[in-house]
């Protein structure tokens, strides 16, 4: 009874220096007394909280706040780079690296031509890759909470393992491979998934999304509306939809145009031909080369992007007549769209059978390395949630 007892009071302080945490992190400059009164917490248990976190590291004092007619309270912020995450982008060309922190934000990036080959040579490259971005970042390598790794792929997260990748041709993949050379723990992701998950984490609208990632292939995912509370008392979290089969979100496999295109999966007619980056520039092009002479008003690139609007609008429409929710454009070519959503909103209103409108069509917020921040997210998130 003693032993349960004991093990109930760690539970709850456990659950209390992580609250008090994640309401600091969501604030960014906050006080005891405030913190006590939003969670609802008396002011001493906040103030043994506040101090474990600044033995660990993670919190300091920044000086005093302005003084709302009393005393003035001691300024209590994060320590951002107490820990950080690196998210690595894989895709059939190239390696997205990049570095984050308990900020949750892009801190150094980099994207490097590497075209992925199932070989040792391909794994042992990915190590040095690793090794020189660490030290181009200035981040202390004891730090660095793991790797997320970013998959063109069918990705079951459980065995950390790729089951399929028509992209990467890859006949195995799992995270024991990346840690030959890499050396720390390494966690695969979905790409598009991880794209998702940045957009799914906006606290302040909790409704479900689906996300759509338009890069050299076509990808998504689906996040459920908010139905859990938030460590740190928060709002409640979108969650992912990831299928039976972890299946959930290929999109690009849907039929667009019945009987049209191969595509490289082996149908015809599927979203990813249609849809894809490489529709509006060639595997050997260039998508910002592409946008630079549409802005010019070169008339083949805007015949071009009309017809990809076209099919893009058909696509959108298809999604929000099955999920009836706001669709994110991502992914390479979602980067490129602010200029042109308006135009494309009308696209759709005119499709729209119930609001005559567009407005669910939204702008990714994140339009560096999505994919890599995804998966990067999934340590500072881990590390938080143990605290």
């Amino acid at each position: 009874m003693e032993k349960q007892k004991a093990h109930n009071n760690i539970t709850v302080k456990r659950i209390n220096r992580n609250r008090v945490f994640c309401y600091i992190i969501r604030h960014g400059k906050t006080s005891r007394p405030e913190i006590a009164e939003a969670l609802g917490m008396s002011v001493p248990t906040v103030m043994q909280m506040v101090t474990e976190l600044r033995q660990m590291g993670i919190v300091q004092e920044v000086g005093e706040l302005e003084s709302t007619g009393g005393r003035k309270a001691k300024a209590i912020a994060p320590v951002w780079n107490a820990r950080y995450s690196v998210g690595i982008d894989i895709t059939r060309n190239h390696v997205g690296i990049l570095l984050t922190d308990l900020s949750r934000q892009v801190l150094f990036h980099e994207r490097i031509y590497k075209p992925f080959l199932y070989q040792e040579e391909y794994f042992q490259d990915l190590g040095k890759i690793y090794q020189e971005f660490i030290q181009k970042s200035k981040a202390a390598p004891e730090k660095v909470l793991g790797v997320g790794i970013s998959i063109p792929g069918i990705v079951d997260s459980e065995e950390n393992r790729v089951l399929y990748s028509h992209v990467l041709q890859a006949p195995e993949l799992d995270g024991r491979l990346f840690q030959r050379y890499i050396p720390l723990p390494c966690t695969l992701v979905n790409d598009a998934n991880a794209a998702g998950s940045t957009e799914e984490r906006k606290e302040e609208d909790t409704r479900g999304l689906v996300y759509l990632s338009l890069s050299n292939s076509v990808g998504g995912a689906i996040a459920f509306s908010g139905q859990e509370k938030t460590a740190g008392g928060g709002s409640p979290r979108r969650r992912l939809y990831v299928g039976q089969n972890w299946r959930s979100g290929e999109f690009g496999h849907m039929i667009l145009r019945p009987g049209g295109e191969r595509c490289y999966c082996g149908k015809r007619g599927c979203m990813d031909v249609y849809c894809s980056a490489l529709r509006l520039a060639p595997a050997d092009g260039s998508l910002k080369e592409f946008f630079s002479r549409l802005a010019e008003g070169d008339p083949q690139s805007l015949a071009t992007w009309e017809t990809y609007l076209e099919n893009l609008a058909l696509a959108v429409e298809n999604l929000h007549m099955a999920f009836d929710c706001d669709v994110v454009l991502g992914g390479y070519v979602g980067g490129f769209m602010e200029p042109y959503i308006e135009d494309f909103r009308g696209k759709i209103a005119r499709q729209n059978i119930f609001e005559n409108s567009g407005s669910y069509v939204k702008l990714c917020r994140y339009r560096v390395e999505a994919s890599a921040l995804g998966a990067a997210l999934h340590y500072i998130d881990k590390y938080i949630a143990e605290l």
